[in-house]
């Protein structure tokens, strides 16, 4: 089953709706969108670094996304205006990662394919560390489910409770930089925050609790990989941004069109 490359990309696809649909949520709740962004386009320094050191693209992808997630989180709690903070780190990541990559000596590679992602090239390796990312985040959310929702609603209840917010957090961020290492071959650097947050946005006036919300997320990532995998397939489009297409078609479907019917 495996010889079929559009079989593996549905299944790369769906190990990457599974891991971030949860994590998006908590992107949506804590307005975190641009933290997104930034681990995202460090992910391209990541790729740099693993060609000058002719290492795995995940390994550097991981190294450099876990470093970016820690120096936000850290940085956060001492004062910093955060919207200031990540946007010089986002560009300045993806910026260094660019230029990087251009001083790596007798390597040529499309960064078409780390910035919009190519998901119709993976291959049995890639997709069993997709998969292998996928469940350790998924697990993850699930045994610290009730402490990062605590955390998200009332850091300071949370804190009575003997929680401690920052270490909610930072876990949050390393899962936030594996669902990066997880995704990027499918939607690519650029496109990455969008598949977190659109299925989270889509799902959220469906869902009447939290658990609902993360699970219709993955209903929605899921299906918006399937769907956009088709779409690309019979439109002959570029596979990445058409899923991050079907996926705000949906969101219109389930925000703003019902918002334009009230008001008729």
């Amino acid at each position: 089953m495996l010889e079929s490359f559009v079989v593996r990309a549905a299944l790369a696809g769906t190990a990457v709706a599974l891991a971030a649909a949860p994590i998006g949520c908590f992107v949506v709740w804590r307005r975190m969108a641009y933290f997104g962004d930034a681990t995202a386009h460090a992910a391209i320094l990541g790729v740099a670094l693993s060609l000058a050191f002719e290492q795995s693209i995940f390994a550097g992808t991981l190294v450099v996304s876990v470093f970016m997630a820690y120096v936000v989180s850290t940085l956060s709690w001492r004062g910093y205006a955060m919207d200031t903070l990540l946007g010089v780190l986002a560009h300045s990541a993806l910026a260094f990662g660019l230029v990087a990559v251009s001083f790596v000596p007798g390597v040529r590679v499309d960064l078409n394919a780390y910035l919009f992602g190519d998901i119709l090239a993976v291959n049995a390796t890639d997709l069993l560390i997709m998969w292998v990312g996928a469940m350790l985040v998924s697990g993850l959310v699930v045994w610290r489910w009730s402490a990062l929702l605590l955390t998200t609603l009332n850091g300071e209840l949370a804190h009575a409770s003997g929680i401690d917010p920052r270490r909610e957090q930072l876990l949050l961020t390393l899962s936030l930089a594996i669902v990066v290492v997880v995704a990027i071959k499918v939607v690519g650097a650029l496109l990455i925050t969008a598949l977190l947050i659109i299925p989270a946005a889509v799902a959220r006036p469906l869902s009447k609790t939290p658990e609902r919300m993360a699970i219709y997320a993955v209903l929605v990532g899921v299906l918006s990989i399937l769907s956009g995998l088709t779409a690309s397939w019979y439109m002959d489009t570029p596979t990445g941004p058409t899923i991050v297409c079907v996926s705000a078609i949906l969101f219109v479907c389930t925000n703003l069109l019902p918002v334009a019917w009230r008001r008729s």
